[in-house]
């Protein structure tokens, strides 16, 4: 009857160890809120990010004299050889040919100097950049391009790949972060990810529900550059339990199995 009573409790240990879809699965309708349809159109809340410390951006200056053109472009010249060396072993190309935001704001052009960009969108630092250019130009015969330097962020705890990444593009969803650090392990804690954003005031944490799909619909569905995810694991890796039920019906014959060797051997 002890035996009987050990093994249910073995068995309702393990079950309940297991890793169910519902807590791996992203974007499901949750129970208690408005189901959002598959095939339905979502309004995204996204803000047009505004530059701060630590940012870099890529500024391009095309005009019609040449000579200009080599001295507003300067940098992005020499660094070229460089950044395509950097590029190619996965570091950030735009730390050696873009312009880093100092903590007052500034970033510093040839010939213009220092131009405070803090707190403005890139459109906005577009346009502060042909305010300076005008007392270099009597006409407007210049062309400015201005991007961000790639969206900088770091993933860390239960991820396929963890580490810091450089992706070269103006937006991206957090859904395209998670993949490009190599989605998540089955037992991170999708429902509670920590997201760790820096504003211009200083920085908040965040908690993010992957399973929900309302999500897509929260400011917090497109990353930012400089943001930080982290994922914890569940309790089931502490336990140290199979994460599916292949995994979980093995340790359990091989748990049975050696607690009926012991038993018999006690009993004799």
């Amino acid at each position: 009857m002890k035996i009987k009573i050990f093994i249910v409790c073995l068995l309702a240990v393990f079950a309940s160890s297991c890793v169910s879809n519902k807590k791996i699965v992203y974007l499901q309708n949750l129970e208690g809120q408005e189901p959002i349809a598959e095939d339905s159109l979502i309004n995204y809340s996204f803000t047009e990010y505004r530059l701060q410390y630590n940012d870099i951006i890529d500024v391009k200056i095309q005009t019609s004299d040449q000579s200009m053109n080599n001295l507003f472009n300067i940098q992005n010249d020499r660094s070229t050889n460089m950044g395509a060396g950097i590029s190619s072993s996965g570091g950030d190309v735009y730390y050696m040919t873009g312009y880093t935001v100092d903590k007052e704001g500034n970033i510093e052009l040839p010939l213009v100097g220092k131009v405070n960009i803090k707190n403005k969108t890139l459109e906005e630092a577009k346009d502060t950049i042909a305010q300076e250019l005008k007392k270099y130009f009597v006409s407007e015969d210049y062309f400015i391009r201005v991007k961000l330097g790639g969206i900088r962020y770091s993933a860390l705890g239960e991820f396929g790949r963890p580490g810091k990444f450089v992706v070269l593009q103006d937006r991206m969803t957090i859904f395209e972060a998670i993949a490009h650090a190599g989605d998540l392990n089955v037992v991170a804690k999708r429902d509670q990810l920590l997201l760790i954003r820096q504003y211009p005031e200083g920085t908040k944490l965040h908690r993010i529900n992957l399973n929900d799909r309302h999500l897509v619909q929260s400011p917090f569905y497109f990353i930012q550059p400089n943001d930080q995810l982290y994922v914890e694991p569940m309790r089931v890796r502490e336990l140290g339990s199979g994460q599916n039920f292949s995994q979980s019906l093995s340790l359990i014959v091989t748990s049975i199995s050696a607690t009926a060797l012991v038993l018999n051997l006690i009993l004799k």
